[in-house]
């Protein structure tokens, strides 16, 4: 686990390994390809997460999760029904590595993603 501990409302984001090489090599990302189509980038609660992972990234077995606090994104952050009718956040502008609060791998284990037990 990366950086300390947040008294805040984290919310998440999955890359693909090539995705976060790239977000750390240059410090920004406007997200994945799905992300640029939609014009804003995907994000999740930790009670969504899961399926997020499930339903977009079933096999990949090279995820990293990333841990947002959802009150430093601004009013570029809105929560708008998708699944379901769920509200989901989504974040209309890029994401700076700086506001990444932690991360780390996130492994598949017998065809499920473990999360972390620091998720709220």
């Amino acid at each position: 686990m990366r950086g300390g501990h947040w008294d805040c409302m984290l919310i998440y984001k999955l890359f693909r390994a090539d995705e976060w090489a790239q977000f750390q090599r240059e410090g920004f990302t406007a997200g994945a390809a799905i992300d640029l189509q939609d014009g804003f980038i995907h994000l999740s609660t930790a009670a969504q997460a899961p399926e997020t992972a499930a339903k977009h990234f079933g096999d990949a077995d090279d995820l990293m999760l990333a841990a947002l606090d959802a009150e430093r994104l601004g009013p570029e952050l809105v929560w708008e029904p998708s699944r379901g009718g769920a509200l989901f956040p989504h974040l209309y502008r890029s994401l700076t590595l700086s506001e990444v609060a932690w991360w780390t791998p996130l492994p598949l284990c017998e065809g499920a993603h473990r999360f972390p037990e620091e998720m709220e």
